[in-house]
């Protein structure tokens, strides 16, 4: 992730695709929405896709708080492989929707953190208990994103990340340092896992997003 996209997009808040409930998410998986997957990915890349779509009918036959997903849609999307979007996609920086990722094996860390926010909104998860957050990973001495999830606003998230497999408080993840977090209705600065501060609403910085939202729209890959 570079660091120009990262300041740029944290710019983002209240796209009106993010904050709405998916009653019609199974449209998603229908046939003909699906063949552009196919003719992409080939049939491994289906086998994921319909995978995928058994993990979450599975997961909400249990009928369960949508808070008791959040260990299972880690772990199921933990397992795909990391690759960076230039080697992945040949781009220096996009944004994958839910269907590329994970029929395409992988992706980098934006990837996995979306594929994580739309499948829990999926399952019920309320937008304002679930935030994408930008930090550095300081480890890497890079810029990395994560899931968080609050019980509360102004609750310690528990993160939800492809580089330490365990939900860990914020406060126990000493190797990231939060920057922004933000999802459908709003955008928060923050120097630490705590509520951050709330910002105004910005006007640029938007087009990946969007650009990931008309795919998702549109054909499902």
């Amino acid at each position: 992730m570079r660091l120009r996209s990262w300041i740029l997009i944290s710019l983002l808040l209240a796209m009106p695709g993010l904050a709405e409930e998916f009653p019609g998410w199974r449209d998603f998986f229908q046939p003909e929405r699906l063949r552009p997957v196919e003719r992409r990915f080939g049939e491994q890349g289906m086998t994921q896709v319909q995978a995928l779509h058994q993990f979450i009918e599975a997961r909400l036959a249990m009928n369960l708080p949508p808070a008791q997903h959040l260990n299972a849609v880690n772990d199921h999307f933990n397992r795909y492989r990391f690759v960076a979007d230039a080697t992945h996609w040949n781009r220096p920086d996009y944004w994958a929707t839910p269907f590329e990722f994970v029929a395409s094996g992988g992706g980098d860390c934006e990837d996995f953190s979306l594929a994580k926010f739309f499948t829990l909104r999926v399952l019920g998860m309320p937008s304002s208990n679930l935030r994408l957050m930008y930090a550095k990973a300081l480890e890497l001495n890079q810029a990395h994103m994560v899931l968080i999830y609050l019980e509360t606003e102004a609750a310690m998230p528990l993160v939800l990340d492809n580089l330490n497999p365990a939900i860990l408080p914020g406060d126990q993840r000493t190797d990231l340092l939060p920057v922004y977090s933000f999802n459908g209705e709003g955008l928060w600065r923050a120097r630490a896992f705590d509520h951050g501060v709330r910002l105004k609403q910005g006007e640029n910085g938007i087009l990946l997003w969007q650009d990931l939202l008309q795919r998702l729209a549109g054909d499902s890959s």
